[in-house]
């Protein structure tokens, strides 16, 4: 652990913030772009699902990746593979070659890229930052994530309306850059496999060099390197879950998350057209909204960040999970004419959101071994997709057969039931008390 964790972050944080505010600015323009050529919802949904599938198919494997290879040159090596892509986008468009379905094709590429970096981004945090100061971090890092969900929609608008959407995909580029630069500044150790002692599980063949040097059995040599590589890949990728299954507190905490993601999903999809149709609002009270959530989680983020910030991660997660499900349960009840209340309840929601995030995502990396850490982030964030994006699919469903101020009424009670029965469950009391 270096003793200038907070110079090493300042610069990490600094290319981290050009490039998701970059991404940020892209996936914006781009849905703005959708929706101004095609006027469809269907569109637009396609697109989201090409955007998260990838992550959520590849995301069960990379962690394994991960925690094999360098994670600094990962970080790097995935954020130039987004930029490239990011300019083939860019090359079609300036020649005009703007087939919806290529582009399906480049956003779910460009996904694939952001399977690898983000489970080595959180995997590396422990390695550079003392345990104690783990809470911080995850709040700047909030902070950072909200600074683009407030300007990048303005910036995406402006850009999308002033320029061509070459230069504007251009601008991810600029972005990526940055960050891969300020990555060169910085030195990430790579922790040491601990989860069998360094070793390979018994049952993986290691050819050696007599294997190699028999005459005649190059191909089933080579059959068999193969067979083991799948077999210790499987392994390792086993070796994640184990970390998690060995812990049944934690283990909990995975399945609450995964429950809270398919309650919070059809919500955060229905914001707009709660603000359209219940609160008769338009695009500027649309847009009051998504800066209200945005800082909600600058504010969340700040308050994480400060040094007194010291409570039992535990006991915090679940009251986030409270509190945040009262902000939907308020907003559900609220008549029409309560818009600016709504606003409000969505503050406090982004507050709550961002504390629950950092403290959750804290919680593993002060639990578990940084050698398998890689692992343990990828696999959680496709678990948690796969209820987001069946919620995504349902949610227009869900919203004409229940009604739109129902479901925020129902998630919110999801969530509030979450955040009780978790106090109750004895692995997580037993883990809280630690």
């Amino acid at each position: 652990m270096t003793n200038n964790w907070k110079r090493v972050f300042a610069i990490i944080w600094t290319g981290q913030l050009f490039s998701t505010l970059s991404s940020s600015v892209v996936s914006f323009a781009v849905i703005f772009w959708l929706s101004v050529q095609t006027g469809s919802a269907e569109v637009l949904a396609f697109a989201t699902l090409a955007s998260l599938l990838p992550q959520l198919v590849f995301g069960l494997f990379t962690g394994v990746l991960v925690d094999r290879w360098d994670r600094k040159r990962t970080m790097i090596v995935a954020d130039l593979y987004i930029a490239a892509l990011t300019s083939v986008m860019a090359v079609l468009f300036y020649f005009g070659a703007t087939d919806i379905e290529l582009i399906y094709l480049l956003l779910a590429l460009r996904s694939i890229g952001s399977a690898f970096h983000m489970p080595a981004m959180e995997a590396s945090v422990p390695l550079l930052a003392p345990a104690t100061e783990l809470m911080r971090v995850a709040g700047v890092n909030n902070m950072i994530f909200s600074v683009s969900t407030i300007a990048a929609p303005a910036i995406a608008a402006i850009f999308v309306s002033t320029l061509s959407m070459t230069w504007v995909l251009m601008f991810d580029v600029i972005g990526a850059l940055i960050a891969c630069g300020s990555l060169l500044f910085v030195v990430i150790p790579n922790p040491g496999d601990k989860t069998n002692g360094g070793g390979v599980p018994g049952n993986v063949d290691i050819l050696d060099e007599k294997d190699m040097a028999d005459d005649g059995h190059i191909a089933e040599v080579s059959t068999r390197g193969i067979r083991a590589e799948f077999r210790r890949f499987f392994w390792e990728l086993n070796q994640g879950l184990h970390e998690i299954i060995k812990r049944p507190g934690l283990m909990w905490m995975f399945v609450f998350t995964i429950f809270a993601s398919l309650a919070m999903v059809p919500v955060s999809t229905l914001f707009p057209l709660m603000t359209l149709s219940h609160f008769a609002g338009d695009t500027y009270k649309m847009s009051m909204v998504e800066i209200a959530w945005g800082v909600g989680m600058l504010i969340g983020g700040g308050l994480m960040s400060l040094p007194r910030f010291k409570f039992n991660k535990i006991l915090l997660i679940n009251a986030m999970y409270v509190i945040l499900g009262l902000t939907f349960v308020f907003s559900g009840f609220l008549p029409s004419e309560g818009f600016y209340l709504f606003v409000s309840f969505t503050l406090f929601g982004g507050i709550a959101g961002a504390i629950f995030w950092g403290a959750f995502t804290v919680l593993l990396q002060m639990s578990l071994d940084s050698a398998v850490l890689g692992r343990v982030f990828s696999i959680h964030n496709s678990l948690i997709m796969i209820p987001a994006m069946l919620s995504l699919i349902a949610t227009g469903y869900i919203a004409d057969s229940i009604g739109i101020s129902n479901t925020f009424i129902i998630s919110g009670f999801v969530l509030v039931l979450i955040g009780i029965i978790s106090n109750f469950i004895p692995s997580i009391k037993k883990m809280a008390q630690l």
